[in-house]
């Protein structure tokens, strides 16, 4: 068998998502054909798939060297760098394949992940738009400008686009995704949750819609949804700290917004521990979650145990403790909630020293540890804000991944 026909049964085997198949078949054309550039940029496609990215990059290079006019070896040094996480390389690879081919879909689609992957919505956009230009009817391209769009607040076309992708191809686990999305962030959690089963009906594997569909259950509580919504949009800045010689009310402001917070991480507790106890949804939580609900919930309980003897009794050292173990769901709920594994010990180490302080605040008993345990407890919102901002991350959120799984 020549190396050309070898070369086109890898090319189907890979469209059906046999990698390693398509593997065997293009090192076998290699072997008849060193020099054969499409040989190697598909191989390079290969062996990303197969996480195999440090062969995959040389193969790439390999196969630009060879055909450096040929815009198929741009496109799949592209595809390669994006799956490597390198967007410079990947940006610089598809901008390559639309300048030889500027009416190649696939590249105009392969551009907007990689804006995607980078966080550059508007840019994302534009790619995915002017990839409709060339071919209306690719639904990829329209679940792509959905989350593009998703995120870019616009919430009319965003949902146009992912009801588009949807209608182009209802098999896709990307239309139903970017659909899920735009329903999540534009106020209909109940259509959400049914886009996301449908991902996972699809495509058992992606994650994120796991993760989606817990979020779009919770939301789907009012009063759940409405806290969330009032902790994302009061939270207080620094600068604030600064005006407190000059403006000494602003005290009040902050213990309204750490209490509002509080309030949202209680029902956060709450809701995941429903649907952690539920028959039908307690498959979707991990372990993790389940415990930390239910150690607020225990939170709660402990503390609202120390605060009913402290007022039948006129104990205000065991009231004022059982008010620092309430505040602690917050440090608690931070740190489950914070995506980076260091910064993540580094709350979890604050919240246990806070625990420590309330153990022995209602031991000695002191009125004054227990308050300043409480309010220590209650600021952690500030707390977990700078340890992220340290270490160069965001509380744990899905988004720019998906994409590419799902794709």
């Amino acid at each position: 068998m020549t190396a050309a026909a070898l070369v086109e049964r890898a090319r189907v085997l890979l469209e059906l998502r046999r990698h390693a198949d398509a593997e065997r078949e293009l090192r076998g054309a290699l072997a008849l054909d060193p020099q054969h550039a499409r040989a190697h940029a598909l191989l390079a496609i290969a062996l990303a798939e197969q996480r195999m990215l440090p062969e995959a990059v040389d193969e790439a290079r390999e196969a630009v060297r060879l055909a450096p006019d040929h815009w198929f070896s741009h496109y799949a040094a592209g595809r390669v760098y994006h799956r490597a996480h390198r967007p410079g390389d990947a940006l610089a690879a598809a901008r390559a394949a639309l300048a030889l081919v500027p009416e190649h879909a696939p590249s105009w689609e392969l551009l907007a992940r990689v804006h995607i992957q980078a966080g550059q919505w508007p840019q994302a956009a534009d790619a995915a738009r002017r990839g409709l230009a060339v071919d209306p009817e690719r639904a990829t391209l329209a679940g792509l400008l959905a989350l593009a769009l998703t995120a870019l607040g616009d919430a009319a076309q965003a949902r146009a686009a992912a009801a588009r992708a949807v209608r182009l191809d209802p098999e896709s686990a990307l239309a139903h995704l970017a659909y899920g999305r735009a329903a999540l962030a534009f106020g209909d959690p109940g259509e959400a949750a049914r886009a996301f089963r449908e991902v996972l009906r699809l495509d058992p594997g992606i994650d994120q819609a796991r993760d989606l569909l817990v979020a779009a259950l919770k939301q789907r509580n009012p009063l759940y949804r409405g806290l969330r919504r009032l902790r994302g949009r009061f939270f207080g800045g620094w600068w604030m700290a600064l005006l407190l010689p000059a403006v000494p009310p602003l005290v009040a402001v902050l213990v309204l917004i750490a209490l509002l917070h509080w309030a949202a991480w209680v029902a956060e507790a709450f809701a995941t521990l429903r649907l952690a106890r539920a028959r039908s949804t307690r498959l979707l939580l991990d372990g993790v979650e389940a415990r930390v609900a239910g150690l607020c919930c225990g939170l709660l309980s402990a503390g609202t145990a120390l605060l009913v003897p402290s007022v039948v009794f006129e104990q205000e050292a065991i009231g004022t403790a059982g008010m620092a173990a309430l505040a602690l769901i917050t440090p608690v709920q931070e740190a489950a909630h914070t995506g980076s594994a260091r910064a993540r010990a580094v709350l979890y180490g604050w919240a246990g020293l806070l625990g420590l302080a309330v153990v022995l605040a209602a031991v000695l008993p002191s009125v004054t540890v227990a308050v300043l345990s409480a309010y220590a407890g209650l600021a952690t919102i500030w707390v977990a804000a700078g340890v992220r901002r340290l270490a160069r991350i965001r509380p744990s959120a899905r988004g720019s991944g998906d994409a590419e799984r799902a794709g």
